[in-house]
């Protein structure tokens, strides 16, 4: 496989901390001295060379600013101090914010007026029982957020925490990747799509959560990378096959018979789905376009 030049800069320009990113996220590489300039050289796969010229926009320096924990797997992000992490994600970060604000207005699920509001259907309680307004209804008094909002709802502080630490992972990526405002557009996308799938399978009850936009974002890196590898999107090793069997288990039925309470399979079969079309679509354009 012959190599491609991604980077050609002054022979005064240090790389070696960038090299020893290159190295810690096992690119394969090699810098070169010609006509006066370093030259750095990948393999001419697929998007490889404009993934490491993104690499070299956001980490110029490399390890000096952003160090790799011990211990961090091949293909997981380089990481810097957390403020400069959020500066680097702005979507990722707002979101998170967004559902942090949320849990605390609506007391994590318990304050059901507040969650009223943001809920696929709106809905009144009468005693022991909801009563919800058909979607029609709701939609044509302009409620048109409702489409979306629900990912912001969460029930619980694991079930907050275990979506915003995924979404944190998954987000960045493809903010890194794609853009902050290809993420935005992505995650409202599979917030939408996965709460219509998980109303027209469950009905109308109340649903909430960042999951089925969490298995969107799977979904999307997964494709993606099989069609047009590269190392941002090249998840540790076990992560995918730990979320499908989880998938698997919610449908069988058995984690409710846990005590884990009712789960949105319809979200998160709709933002898969949804995820791998978005994945297979921009990951064929990436690997036409290279």
């Amino acid at each position: 496989m012959s190599p491609v030049a991604v980077l050609r800069l002054p022979l005064t320009t240090d790389l070696s901390g960038f090299v020893s990113l290159l190295n810690r996220l096992r690119v394969p590489h090699r810098v070169s001295e010609e006509a006066g300039e370093q030259v750095l050289w990948v393999p001419d796969t697929p998007q490889l060379a404009e993934d490491v010229r993104t690499l070299y926009q956001q980490y110029p320096e490399g390890d000096e600013n952003y160090q790799l924990p011990a211990g961090q797997q091949s293909g997981s992000l380089p990481r810097s101090g957390f403020v400069q992490q959020l500066k680097d994600s702005p979507v990722t970060s707002l979101i998170l914010l967004a559902c942090l604000i949320v849990a605390g207005i609506t007391l994590l699920g318990d304050n059901l007026q507040a969650v009223s509001w943001l809920t696929f259907l709106d809905f009144r309680i009468h005693g022991d029982y909801a009563s919800f307004r058909p979607l029609a209804d709701t939609l044509a008094a302009g409620q048109w957020w409702r489409i979306v909002t629900p990912m912001l709802i969460h029930f619980g502080i694991l079930h907050l925490a275990m979506n915003a630490m995924w979404y944190w992972e998954l987000g960045r990526r493809i903010e890194l990747r794609q853009g902050s405002g290809y993420l935005l557009g992505l995650t409202l996308l599979f917030s939408a799509v996965s709460n219509y799938v998980q109303y027209q399978f469950g009905g109308p009850s109340l649903f909430g959560g960042l999951s089925g936009v969490l298995y969107g974002l799977l979904g999307h890196c997964w494709i993606f990378q099989m069609l047009a590898p590269n190392p941002i999107y090249r998840l540790p090793r076990g992560v995918l096959v730990m979320m499908l069997v989880w998938l698997a288990l919610c449908l069988s039925g058995l984690v409710s018979m846990l005590g884990f309470g009712e789960i949105a399979n319809g979200a998160h079969v709709g933002g898969l789905i949804i995820g791998c079309v978005t994945g297979l679509l921009g990951g064929a354009l990436a690997r036409r376009n290279v």
